[in-house]
């Protein structure tokens, strides 16, 4: 009984109110919105210079490339016009030596290369016959590039972007090290690798996993209504939405498609609230924080993302195991426990570990409603090395787990609700639903995940029950491959855009130097 207590104590204190959600809410808009005034805030709301989202008619062949880590992923995405898409793939290993490499030549040649293996083995036909750089008059560089294959670039390592197709390293993280890139832009890195290679290739845009997120969703998802935010819940947890240009007060430098009066905003919400003023902070919070390798920062990540929830579990644990008037894990006899054995914890089981606790047992947590807990027991013994657990050991972990699980799922609705409510959607089209894409293992696998965030968006107010219901979330799978495709589509969009325009303005100055150049009456004139 006394177990029972103190479980129920401890998992009290991760309860996050109606009240907190929607305090939570009003902290959130709050915060967007000096983001978009000034850089330097908790939010960073970065431009994406993305102005405008699918809306599943698109057709086209695009090539994508996802550098997110020690593996090179490429891939062909064929859009079929009807909401449907065809994917082709392969993936490589990127060698030890390249991740450290002097020159970002290196890194960039190697890429470029898989890029060409990848075109001869799935696009031989095409490869073979296309057509590079015609001379004309078509682009101000005077090429055409009709037979080129627009190619999005994942690269999930710090960039500082300013322009679709432009944006310099700032630095290497997950184990690279070439010095010679930091400072370069990435997109003119690969290109001219691609370049000496001779491959019909350009790098269309630079593109966050994100972002790619937002528009796999708005290409497949089922309606008229396009995608209003893409959102990931997984490891790390991040969102990107669709903002009006005319709410972006701080200045986005570069050049971007004006015309839409649109801009998909990268929120870069891990960091919302690292000052605290609104997010719930246990002692377990403030000991994986203080741990962590970035202390203060990532605050709102620290509380949400599959990374560090196992780890806010595993405190919480070592914290009963520590309290002499409960018995977790342990039995005075063998008649203690309803298995009639003795629990014991091997001395390598990961709850003495820090990061030691894999956030998937609170899935198996979460969906085991046997009623003895028989598949959450066997996977603590799998995964922790704890032997004959008792059912009250069981249901202890299984409620702090649900706890946990449940104020994340809960602040993710504070970030979800807060940007549905500033958009003004629910006011637009009140036969219509909004469109939420998501992806990550919390969203996916963790149980009854979405229905939290239903229940916690049903209690925002200017939301409510009327609204949860038109709010519409869906899977967006393969942000870094099919979005980012569908942004080198959307750049390609803006090429052409620009080519007519430089073709208008071409017409026009012909036409106004001819006119300037008919001579009066009796007098004669040379048009240059």
């Amino acid at each position: 009984m006394a177990l029972a207590e103190e479980t129920k104590r401890i998992a009290a204190q991760f309860d996050y109110t109606d009240d907190d959600v929607n305090k939570g809410v009003q902290e959130f808009v709050r915060q967007m919105n000096e983001g978009l005034q000034h850089d330097g805030t908790s939010l960073s709301q970065i431009p994406t210079y993305v102005t405008g989202v699918p809306n599943g008619t698109e057709k086209g062949l695009y090539l994508a490339v996802d550098l997110g880590g020690t593996n090179f992923r490429v891939c062909s995405v064929h859009l079929n016009g009807d909401t449907t898409f065809n994917l082709t793939y392969s993936k490589v290993a990127i060698p030890k030596e390249l991740m450290v490499a002097k020159h970002a030549s290196e890194l960039f040649g190697f890429l470029a290369k898989q890029i060409e293996l990848f075109l001869r083995t799935h696009h031989g036909d095409h490869f073979e016959a296309h057509v590079r750089r015609r001379q004309t008059v078509s682009t101000p560089e005077g090429f055409r590039d009709e037979q080129i294959f627009r190619l999005g670039f994942t690269f999930s390592f710090p960039v500082q972007q300013f322009g679709i197709n432009k944006g310099t390293l700032m630095r290497w993280t997950k184990g690279f090290d070439i010095p010679d890139a930091i400072g370069k832009d990435v997109c003119a890195l690969l290109q001219q690798e691609i370049d000496r290679l001779h491959l019909p290739v350009k790098v269309a845009a630079l593109v966050n996993d994100t972002v790619g997120t937002l528009m796999a969703r708005s290409y497949t998802s089922p309606g008229k209504t396009s995608t209003l935010l893409g959102a990931i819940f997984g490891t790390g947890t991040n969102g990107a939405y669709v903002e009006k240009v005319i709410n972006i007060k701080k200045p986005v430098e570069g050049d971007y498609d004006k015309s839409t009066g649109l801009m998909v905003i990268n929120t870069e919400w891990g960091s919302f609230d690292n000052q605290l003023n609104i997010l719930p902070n246990t002692s377990y919070d403030i000991e994986l924080d203080q741990k962590s390798v970035n202390p203060g920062v990532q605050m709102f990540e620290k509380r949400v993302s599959g990374m560090f929830l196992g780890e806010i579990v595993r405190l919480a644990m070592v914290d009963m195991l520590k309290n002499p008037k409960i018995s977790l894990f342990r039995d005075e006899n063998s008649s203690h426990n309803d298995w009639k054995s003795t629990t014991t914890i091997g001395s390598e089981s990961g709850i003495f570990k820090q990061w030691g606790l894999d956030s998937s047992i609170m899935s198996i947590a979460a969906a085991d409603s046997t009623p003895d807990h028989s598949s959450l027991r066997q996977e603590l013994e799998k995964q922790l090395h704890v032997y004959a657990a008792s059912l009250e050991d069981a249901q202890a972990f299984k409620n702090v787990a649900y706890a946990v699980g449940r104020r994340a799922a809960r602040l993710s609705a504070v970030a979800l609700g807060a940007i549905v409510l500033e958009s003004g959607k629910l006011n637009e089209s009140p036969d219509e639903p909004v469109d939420i894409g998501v992806d990550g293992s919390l969203v996916e696998h963790y149980p009854f995940f979405r229905d939290m965030i239903y229940e916690a968006l049903a209690a925002i107010e200017g939301i409510g029950p009327e609204g949860a219901k038109r709010i519409r979330i869906g899977i967006a799978k393969d942000g870094s491959g099919v979005g980012a495709a569908l942004i080198a589509l959307v750049a390609a969009s803006m090429e052409k855009k620009g080519v007519t325009d430089y073709l208008n303005h071409f017409k026009n100055d012909v036409i106004q130097k001819i006119t300037n150049a008919i001579p009066e009456a009796g007098e004669s004139t040379t048009i240059v």
